[in-house]
């Protein structure tokens, strides 16, 4: 991915971004829920994903998340965003293994 495609991404204009607040779920996570930060919501949003996200399990959210937010480069956390969005898109697939939950697709 282009550098100005990961600036799109991850670069500070939110002034697209929806204000609309979502209310947080009740969660059985054991760990610390990672925040999602606003070019990873714009891009599920954009990309029509983000009921494809929210369906998914707690635990698959969060290690999402948390993945990406890992990720020391911005190549890398680009990658790993475009990762999520096509794994959301096509279903049935998480962090590169077969997943049987529901498709939304």
């Amino acid at each position: 991915m282009s550098r100005d495609a990961t600036s799109a991404i991850f670069g500070d204009n939110d002034d697209d971004m929806p204000t609309k607040k979502i209310p947080a779920k009740k969660t059985r996570l054991k760990r610390a829920r990672n925040p999602m930060p606003a070019a990873i919501r714009a891009a599920l949003v954009k990309r029509g994903l983000l009921a494809a996200y929210r369906a998914r399990p707690d635990f698959q959210q969060n290690d999402y998340l948390g993945w990406i937010a890992r990720a020391k480069l911005e190549d890398t956390r680009a990658r790993r965003l475009a990762q999520m969005l096509d794994e959301l898109e096509r279903g049935g697939v998480y962090m590169k293994m077969k997943w049987n939950g529901p498709a939304l697709r």
